[in-house]
């Protein structure tokens, strides 16, 4: 991800300080600090794909607020020390680390005892992102020798790849953890946390399914996306991904690397490139007319817009579905 914009934490440890000491000055304009809930568990998510999650199983007994609003590249989030203070008051924190490092301080200031992780409810891995990083299994022999490298440097663990919400089997994994969490801090209403994970879960099954069977038989297994937030949705359904960019969806491609996709592009029987909504289209809309290939959307699902296909979780990887179907040619 992109750690250009990282706060220095000299810094953000002056603004979580101040936002703290200000909590209650602020807690009439914060967000995630609004006054009264109603009784109900206050929730912060760092981005929507927890915050899908919070919504789901918490249902009418939380009150949900994310960091990332909708439109905002989760990445290059900064926080104002109002949201860093307004932290220290939710009941449960809800983040990926590893996704947006400005965050991941934030709430390692706050202290907030109901502090879940995600990269601790399911198992990273290691994926390449190029030709010659390996893919599927494979990737993982990369581990050790890409874990330095730039671009490699995400997740709790050297050189892990922490979008494991674009793998519906972990996806549930981590909703699992999440139900459990929720049980913890407000056991008077855990059978019907447990209740409406167990409903997710089911769903998140039903969604792998349809990948497993959607894209069984295709006329090729190779997917080009600016972005090389799909490893995990690669390995899990046996196709190889080529990113453009690698893992940080505005770092630039080296020629050599632009050339390397035209020859896997040939090879492979490629027909489209794919671009996601949140970030700049150019560098995948150049390579298509380089290639004379065409373009699509395939989205990291790191939020939800008005140019989102689908209004929720579910609904936009059922899009995705249906563009990698079209894009590989599936039977």
């Amino acid at each position: 991800m992109n750690v250009r914009r990282l706060i220095p934490t000299t810094a953000l440890a002056g603004a979580v300080a101040l936002g703290l000491v200000s909590l209650s000055a602020c807690a009439g304009t914060s967000d995630a600090a609004d006054g009264d809930k109603g009784g109900k568990l206050d929730v912060v998510a760092s981005f929507y794909p927890m915050q899908y999650l919070a919504e789901r199983i918490g249902g009418g007994h939380v009150a949900v607020e994310t960091l990332t609003k909708p439109g905002v590249e989760p990445h290059d989030l900064e926080l104002k020390p109002r949201q860093i203070g307004a932290l220290g008051e939710a009941d449960v924190i809800l983040y990926l680390k590893g996704v947006q490092p400005a965050v991941d301080e934030a709430i390692a200031q706050a202290g907030v005892e109901n502090t879940v992780d995600a990269t601790t409810l399911t198992k990273l891995e290691t994926h390449g992102t190029g030709a010659d990083h390996g893919h599927g299994e494979e990737g993982h022999d990369h581990a050790d020798e890409h874990a330095g490298e730039e671009g490699h440097d995400h997740g709790s663990e050297a050189g892990a790849d922490p979008h494991v919400w674009l793998d519906p089997v972990k996806y549930a994994e981590v909703a699992k953890g999440v139900g459990s969490a929720f049980e913890k801090a407000d056991p008077d209403h855990a059978a019907d946390y447990r209740k409406n994970t167990d409903a997710l879960v089911k769903k998140l099954g039903d969604l792998d399914t349809e990948f497993e069977t959607g894209l069984k038989n295709t006329a090729t297994r190779t997917f080009i996306t600016t972005h090389s937030a799909f490893g995990y949705l690669a390995e899990r359904y046996h196709l190889d991904q080529e990113g453009i960019s690698g893992l940080d969806p505005e770092s630039e491609p080296s020629p050599a690397r632009m050339k390397e996709l035209q020859e896997i592009a040939a090879r492979d029987k490629v027909s489209t490139v794919f671009f996601e909504t949140l970030a700049s289209d150019r560098t995948a809309k150049t390579l298509a007319g380089d290639t004379g290939l065409k373009t699509d959307v395939l989205d990291p699902l790191e939020g939800i817009t008005d140019r989102s296909r689908g209004s929720d979780y579910v609904e936009v990887m059922r899009s995705n579905l249906t563009a990698l179907k079209k894009a590989l040619g599936a039977k």
